[in-house]
């Protein structure tokens, strides 16, 4: 069944997060009607406490596009397909009986189902990943894929890595559109879960290699600890040079010994300070040749 012939479309839009903002405006700027907006309700954040809107909300109001958080509405609104980009919540039966939706996903379907695509993508040490216009359906993103576009990873970190596949979500997606839906195909492959990543997944662990180790650092929010108080580690890099003598976590000459090769810090905050180059915390630290990371 063919959901859009092509052209403009009249669209109704359900999103959340800044990822979700730029396929939002490029809907608008391609002259499609975009006639609601559903995106989470405002919370209180900051140390005011404030009530703000979500980022898709923020951008909606500026575009001065209606906006509601009740998603029974796109029910009562004439549209014809609906767009979906991280909305955050499970979309009821009613819904999709009642409008064809469509989604943007973060990843190359089947791998890399699940909440978080490119940190998993990057964990793993994939050399692509990419975009996938899909449909729609109960199970968690299993629906059939109308077209994808794939993204190299290289050494990106994961704010890089997000912005480039923001870009080709938004060429995807207007694309699509202008041209119209053609007949979905079914996921091939080996379905791999993005399961969230938790706190203790960001902890720098020596014994690892340091290739590994570098991707956690890309991640942007690394850690270690030195004498019970956190080090984040915010930039590094790779020496491929053998270990000897050192166990990991020992530092030498800014070095971080690891399970292979070392991990060689570039820039660190520690606990209750500022960002600081690397070489100025080494200088001030005063660490002496017992000093192992992770204690």
């Amino acid at each position: 069944m063919t959901i859009h012939a092509g052209g403009p479309a009249r669209v109704v839009y359900l999103g959340t997060p800044e990822i979700a903002v730029a396929p939002l405006e490029a809907l608008v700027a391609a002259g499609h009607d975009v006639v609601l907006v559903v995106t989470n309700p405002d919370r209180r954040r900051g140390r005011g406490k404030e009530l703000m809107p979500t980022p898709v909300k923020a951008a909606a109001l500026r575009l001065g596009l209606p906006v509601s958080h009740d998603l029974d509405d796109v029910l009562t609104v004439e549209a014809g397909l609906g767009i979906v980009v991280a909305y955050g919540h499970i979309i009821g039966n009613h819904i999709l009986e009642a409008l064809p939706l469509v989604n943007i996903h973060f990843s190359l379907l089947p791998r890399w189902r699940g909440a978080a695509p490119l940190e998993r993508a990057i964990l793993a040490g994939d050399a692509e990943t990419g975009v996938c216009l899909m449909q729609i359906v109960e199970a968690l993103d299993e629906g059939d894929v109308y077209a994808r576009q794939r993204v190299e990873i290289g050494d990106s970190t994961l704010d890089e890595l997000r912005e480039a596949l923001v870009e080709a979500s938004c060429e995807l997606l207007t694309a699509a559109l202008a041209g119209g839906f053609d007949d979905p195909h079914p996921q091939h492959g080996e379905a791999v879960y993005a399961h969230k990543i938790k706190l203790e997944e960001h902890r720098l662990d020596f014994a690892a290699t340091a290739a590994e180790l570098i991707r956690v650092v890309r991640l942007g929010r690394a850690f270690t600890t030195l004498d019970g108080k956190r080090l984040r580690v915010l930039e590094a890099s790779v020496d491929e040079s053998k270990v000897t003598e050192v166990g990991p976590g020992c530092i030498v000459d800014g070095r971080v010994a690891t399970g292979d090769g070392w991990l060689v810090l570039d820039k660190v905050q520690p606990e209750g300070r500022k960002p600081v180059a690397a070489a100025d915390w080494l200088r001030g630290a005063r660490l002496d040749a017992t000093t192992v990371l992770g204690s």
